[in-house]
């Protein structure tokens, strides 16, 4: 057991930018499984990267292991996992890899095969098993959940439970609770750290933010009772000088020591008035108000949408789903469940109309108006008021959401091939929101999306009714929103 101490870390991406870090200071002990939580955008990644060396920095990271990232850079997807194991661990025994991949749920078998025709669940396996055969060094794990079906997830979660000394950055709750010990919170002003899972520390948060909610309604009466003292006492002061007028000395001698200990009563009070200004800016700062958003859908004049009927999706000759039959009627919302590589993304698209090899019926009523957010986001670059006009929503409402959805208006002017994931992601939704539609379709909308906008989603959801078809593996926001499950099965061959 050692500890990583950061001292007084102040960074940022150059002088026009505000600090990522402002003399951030904390220790982290290397036994810890750590959960890393914050808003997108506000330096996460960033702070994993400087613990790695990459970005210069004033202040002090002092620590007595190396660190390692997730994800690693395979260069040729092409080779086998054995050969990758041997370039990105020359020191491992093949039984040391092996005895991971089994804890994975993954065969020995799997090192024969090219990395490029594994799935995105069994590369992030792979991956992970690869880090942590990786020995004495402390581990930093970048959003591994991303792309990742739900069961997938549970496994690889037991498997993270079962290990110590990490850094975990991930959005999903339930993940963060069933596998980390301690949450390091990058907030709005402040980094700290507390011994809890994700439930724990939010709920600490809240009761924080309560607490000072009403220090700060208490000191607000203060202030203003204060200035209205301070007004008082000075006018009193300034009526009293004025009487020394046309006294004798005596009475003059008297007044004018009245009227001193007024303007020192005075000074007193503002004194006071000062330093409870001060206590009120300590509070409060890392408050999060997230705004309300809305949701203005347009409702289908008959009761059903869409029908699926005995639908099985083909790659070839190869039928990789069981038949899948559901209705799309108004209200529902939808949630597709199943493995990765199951065809739920394939279901969507049919819906949208895209040359799919399928079998069965798909029938989408007529003039249903579908409002899509996909699940690649590297087709966005460019300019934000471009993509706006492309995708003629109104730019005002557009902006709106996406501010609400804690965009800062410096962002705005970037091109938006800058953007993190999650702001990426953030622009997709914001494009749907800001469309009426009948029927809402959304592929993982919430990979890379921070916690407080899911949250924020998930209101939003509630509150307006909607009718909706989604793929999602954070399973909180499944089991929240979701009105009927359809389990799109994998066909065993």
């Amino acid at each position: 057991m050692s500890i990583i101490k950061v001292d007084n870390l102040t960074f940022s991406y150059g002088y026009a930018y505000q600090k990522i870090f402002d003399k951030c200071s904390f220790v982290i002990d290397t036994d810890w499984k750590l959960g890393f939580i914050g808003r997108n955008g506000k330096g996460k990644t960033t702070f994993l990267k400087l613990l790695m060396g990459e970005y210069q920095y004033q202040g002090h990271i002092i620590s007595s292991v190396p660190f390692d990232y997730f994800p690693y850079e395979v260069a040729d997807k092409n080779n086998t996992v054995e050969n990758i194991v041997s370039q990105i661990a020359p020191f491992c025994e093949q039984w040391q890899f092996v005895k991971e991949l089994y804890a994975l749920q993954l065969e020995e078998d799997i090192l024969n095969r090219t990395f490029a025709t594994l799935s995105s669940g069994e590369q992030t396996k792979v991956l992970l098993a690869l880090l942590f055969v990786n020995q004495n060094k402390f581990h930093l794990i970048d959003e591994p959940t991303n792309h990742l079906d739900l069961q997938t997830r549970k496994v690889v979660a037991q498997y993270l439970k079962a290990k110590k000394g990490f850094v975990l950055v991930s959005h999903d709750r339930a993940f963060l609770d069933s596998c980390v010990d301690h949450i390091l919170s990058l907030n709005r002003h402040t980094i700290e750290v507390q011994k809890c899972n994700y439930t724990s520390w939010k709920a600490n948060f809240d009761n924080r933010q309560q607490h000072e909610q009403q220090q700060n309604d208490t000191l607000q009466k203060d202030i203003k009772q204060l200035q209205q003292a301070i007004k008082r006492t000075r006018q009193w002061a300034d009526i009293i000088e004025a009487s020394k007028i046309g006294q004798g000395a005596g009475d003059r001698g008297y007044i004018g020591h009245q009227s001193a200990r007024m303007m020192q009563r005075a000074k007193a009070t503002e004194s006071r008035q000062r330093r409870a200004i001060e206590q009120k800016q300590a509070l409060l700062k890392d408050v999060e108000n997230t705004e309300s958003l809305k949701l203005h859908p347009l409702r289908y004049v008959a009761k059903r949408l869409a029908r699926l009927e005995n639908v099985t999706v083909r790659y070839g000759t190869k039928t990789i789903c069981n038949p899948v039959t559901f209705d799309v009627t108004n209200g529902d919302r939808i949630a597709l469940c199943g493995t990765n590589g199951s065809g739920k993304s394939s279901i969507i698209k049919l819906l949208l109309g895209r040359d799919i090899d399928y079998g069965g019926t798909v029938s989408l009523s007529n003039n249903v108006v579908v409002s899509y957010v996909p699940q690649d986001t590297s087709f966005l670059q460019g300019s934000l008021f471009d993509f706006a006009r492309q995708n003629g929503v109104d730019l005002t409402l557009f902006l709106t959401i996406l501010r609400k959805l804690d965009f800062e208006r410096e962002q705005f002017d970037k091109d938006m091939s800058q953007y993190s994931l999650g702001q990426k992601k953030k622009v997709l939704i914001a494009n749907s929101l800001s469309q009426q539609a009948h029927l809402y379709i959304w592929d993982e909308p919430l990979n890379y999306i921070d916690i407080y906008s899911r949250v924020q989603i998930e209101q939003l959801l509630l509150q307006y009714p909607s009718t909706m078809m989604f793929v999602e593996h954070d399973s909180q926001f499944v089991n929240n929103i979701a009105t009927k499950i359809v389990n799109v099965n994998k066909r065993s061959h």
